[in-house]
């Protein structure tokens, strides 16, 4: 760090007060950015017969409101520490980090609006790709995900730079802290979207006028649109939180000096296998959403057959009913079940990596998580929710001639069933895979030696416990029913 710029170190030369005032800050944060929040949500308001455009705007100005007052709020939090603690540069450098990690996820929450809000160009290619079938519908959808993810990469980029040069690692970690200032009414908007979409669903069975589900299919199009900004700053605070628990590992660690060499022999094989978890991760979790949703489609396939049966027998249907509750039960036991093999890998892998190749292989697997995690996040909650918001174009009627169960609604139809499980559920658990991993590593990093090949038994016995662990869960979580029912039909025909 360079003289005058905020150092949390100070505790060492007997500054306790610098020391308490690092500490303390975050949470000065944290509070008055609910307080803010709260007050930020009575700037939501909408004209009647609003456009996707003012919908949109209702939200953007409780968010930026909100925003407006983090900033000054955590202006005098740090002008306080002036004299107590602080020199007037050290409270400008870690102030001038907290915007920079706001505005960060403002720009982030921006970008991703675009690319997945039907009002602009990205999601509307997706529709119209839908002309030429359904395959065209999932090429375009990948191909505006991975175009996404250059803002954010960059906006991180230059965060991580420009805190590092005001505060060193302090600033990038108090950044991370400030973009999630803000946290009282993003999550807000990002837990709007499924009420909505709930909504619309009630208003459907219900059998309600077509004027009510029109204006909850616009609500759910705005809230999957904000679940994505949502996304958006979840996994960008998890980077910048990741880069400065990596830090911290690595000067907790026994790596001589803090620094590592990129030519190490184990660090760059460390590095391949940080990249390939998310992806292992991500697709274990789409999988286990496959699977939990063939469980119910069999289940109410059979619910149906019994419900002919009952109709057979006495010419009405009035002696049968459905079992809701049994649909529940098999969602929730699959989530909870398919859930341990992912979360074993999350914490035994880096552990295993760390015994058997050393601290520095361990810190070049945490690069890698981050790196690829990252990419794969933003990747797939942005293409999720633009081909979810494809479908909701076509539903409005903003192509003529393509209405519901039209050839275009159709495939993306299959655009929206694909980007369910991508924005739903493997593109939010990845910031959370990056987060544990990181934790687990600053965790253990006392223990683990500096150089690879000390302690490979352990590392071993780690490992063939997180084989007995797949091998369990597979048998658990097995297929058998809907391969016997696949070679019965096939015996059939």
């Amino acid at each position: 760090h360079g003289k005058g710029h905020a150092n949390p170190e100070d505790i060492s030369n007997g500054d306790a007060d610098a020391f308490r005032a690092y500490s303390v800050l975050p949470f000065f944060i944290a509070g008055g950015g609910i307080l803010c929040s709260i007050i930020g949500t009575f700037f939501v308001s909408v004209k009647d017969n609003g456009n996707m455009n003012d919908l949109l705007w209702a939200l953007r100005r409780g968010l930026i409101i909100a925003s407006v007052l983090v900033i000054g709020m955590t202006f005098l939090v740090c002008h306080y520490f002036v004299g107590n603690g602080w020199s007037e540069s050290q409270a400008l450098a870690v102030f001038g980090c907290i915007v920079i990690g706001l505005v960060s996820g403002l720009i982030i929450g921006f970008a991703t609006e675009y690319c997945t809000s039907f009002e602009y160009h990205p999601v509307q290619s997706i529709a119209l790709s839908g002309l030429h079938g359904h395959a065209p519908v999932i090429i375009q959808g990948m191909g505006v995900g991975m175009l996404s993810t250059v803002v954010p990469v960059i906006v991180i980029v230059i965060a991580i730079l420009s805190c590092t040069g005001l505060a060193g690692l302090y600033g990038v970690a108090i950044a991370g802290v400030g973009m999630l200032s803000t946290l009282g009414i993003t999550l807000a908007t990002d837990a709007y979207g499924p009420v909505a979409d709930n909504a619309g669903g009630i208003a459907e069975m219900a059998e309600l006028d077509s004027y009510v589900r029109d204006n909850t299919d616009a609500l759910d199009a705005l809230g999957n649109t904000t679940a994505a900004t949502g996304k958006g700053f979840a996994i960008g605070s998890a980077v910048l939180t990741a880069v400065a628990l990596m830090a911290s590992f690595i000067l907790t660690s026994q790596i001589e000096d803090g620094s590592i060499d990129i030519m190490d022999d184990v660090v760059i094989p460390g590095i391949l296998i940080g990249a390939m978890l998310p992806f292992v991760f991500a697709a274990l979790t789409m999988l286990s959403v496959r699977r939990g949703a063939n469980e119910i489609m069999n289940e109410v396939e059979e619910q149906f057959s019994n419900r002919e049966a009952v109709f057979a027998r006495d010419n009405s249907y009035d002696a049968w009913s459905p079992d809701h509750a049994r649909c529940v039960a098999i969602a929730t036991k699959s989530a909870v079940l398919e859930m341990v093999l992912p979360g074993a890998m999350a914490v035994l892998v880096p552990v295993a990596v760390g015994f058997g190749l050393g601290a520095k292989a361990l810190a070049g697997l945490l690069v890698g998580a981050i790196s690829s995690g990252f990419l794969l996040a933003v990747t797939m909650a942005n293409a999720g929710g633009a081909w979810d918001n494809a479908k909701k174009y076509v539903e409005a009627g903003h192509i003529p001639g393509h209405e519901k169960k039209s050839d275009l609604h159709k495939a993306t139809v299959t655009g929206d069933t694909v980007g369910d499980p991508f924005k739903d559920t493997s593109g939010p658990s990845l910031n959370i895979l990056i987060k544990l991993m990181s934790v687990v590593s600053l965790v253990f990093a006392p223990v683990f030696p500096a150089g690879p090949y000390e302690q490979v038994a352990i590392s071993v016995i780690i490992l063939v416990l997180l084989a007995i662990i797949a091998t369990v869960m597979t048998c658990v979580i097995g297929e058998e029913k809907t391969y016997q029912k696949l070679e019965e039909e096939t015996e059939m025909s």
